[in-house]
C-alpha cells in the first residue's frame, strides 16, 4: 500500500485556504459595491470549485489520477451549476431578507459586521467541508466499488438538486401560483429536494475520498454539510418562512421532511 503523502498534503493546505480567502474577498468587494452581501450565496459553489482546482494541481504526482479527475469534475459540475443558478435568480435584485435581518442590528459598520458574521463563518465551513475533496486528491490506489457508489449517490443528489431548483423556478414564474405551495414533481416526495440533493452530493464525494485511506477520516466534513442543511440553516429557516402560507401545514403532514418518500395519503 502506497503511504499517504502527508508532507505534500499539509504543504497544500495554505494554498487551498488561500483559494477560499481570495473567493471571499472578491465576493466581499463586489458585495460592498452593490450593497448586497447575499452575493455570498452566489460564491458558495464556485468557492468549492476554486479549492478543488488548487488541490488538483498540487496533488499531481501524489494521488491517483482517476480519483483526482473524478473529484475535480464532480465538484466543478456541482459548484458551477449552483453558482449560475443562484446568480441568475439574484440578478438585478435587492438584499436577501435573511441577510437584511441578520445585518439590521449591526453594531457600527454594516460591512465589517457582515465580514465577521457572514464571510468568516462561511469561509471556515467551506474549507472544512472541502477537506474530503482535498484528502481524496492525495490518496493513492485506483477508485473501487465505494467510489462507484459515491459517484452514483452524487448523481442522484445532483439530479434532485438541479431538477428541484428548476421546478421551483418554473413555479415562481407562474403568477397564478403566487402564495401557494409547490407540491408536485420532486417536491411531492420531499419538502426540500434541493437540500436533500446537496446532502447526497457531498456524501457521495466523501465516499469517493473514503474509498482509499485516509479519506475515511474526513467523515465530519459531509456530516457538517448534512447537519447544516437538515437541522441548522437550510430546512429550518425555509420552513419557518413558509409556515404561514395557506396549505403549508397540510403539505408538511403529507410530505417527507428531507429524505424522499412517497407522500402520505389523506
Amino acid at each position: 500500500m502506497t503511504p499517504f503523502p502527508w508532507a505534500a498534503f499539509v504543504a497544500s493546505l495554505p494554498w487551498t485556504a488561500g483559494a477560499v480567502v481570495v473567493v471571499l474577498m472578491l465576493t466581499f468587494a463586489v458585495a460592498v459595491r452593490q450593497g448586497r452581501h447575499s452575493l455570498m450565496d452566489v460564491a458558495w459553489g464556485p468557492g468549492f470549485v476554486a479549492v478543488a482546482v488548487v488541490a488538483w494541481v498540487l496533488s499531481a504526482g501524489h494521488g491517483d489520477d482517476g480519483r483526482r479527475l473524478l473529484l475535480l469534475v464532480l465538484t466543478s459540475a456541482w459548484g458551477l451549476r449552483l453558482g449560475l443558478h443562484i446568480g441568475l435568480r439574484a440578478r438585478g435584485g435587492h438584499e436577501d431578507p435573511r441577510y437584511r435581518n441578520l445585518l439590521a442590528g449591526a453594531p457600527g459598520s454594516r460591512n465589517a459586521y457582515a465580514l465577521r458574521r457572514v464571510y468568516l463563518p462561511q469561509g471556515a465551513v467551506m474549507f472544512f467541508v472541502s477537506l474530503a475533496i482535498q484528502v481524496g486528491m492525495f490518496t493513492a490506489g485506483p477508485p473501487g466499488w465505494l467510489a462507484a457508489a459515491g459517484t452514483a449517490l452524487w448523481l442522484v443528489g445532483f439530479v434532485f438538486e438541479a431538477v428541484g431548483d428548476w421546478q421551483l423556478a418554473q413555479f415562481r414564474k407562474d403568477p397564478a401560483r403566487k402564495g401557494t405551495v409547490l407540491d408536485t414533481g420532486l417536491w411531492r416526495y420531499t419538502r426540500h429536494p434541493n437540500y436533500f440533493g446537496d446532502a447526497a452530493v457531498w456524501t457521495g464525494l466523501f465516499l469517493i475520498a473514503a474509498d482509499s485511506w485516509p479519506g475515511v477520516l474526513t467523515v465530519l466534513s459531509p456530516a457538517l454539510m448534512v447537519w447544516t442543511l437538515a437541522a441548522k440553516t437550510g430546512k429550518p429557516l425555509t420552513e419557518k418562512a413558509m409556515s404561514g402560507r395557506p396549505g403549508y401545514r397540510e403539505y408538511v403532514e403529507a410530505t417527507s421532511g428531507f429524505i424522499p418518500w412517497p407522500p402520505k395519503r389523506p
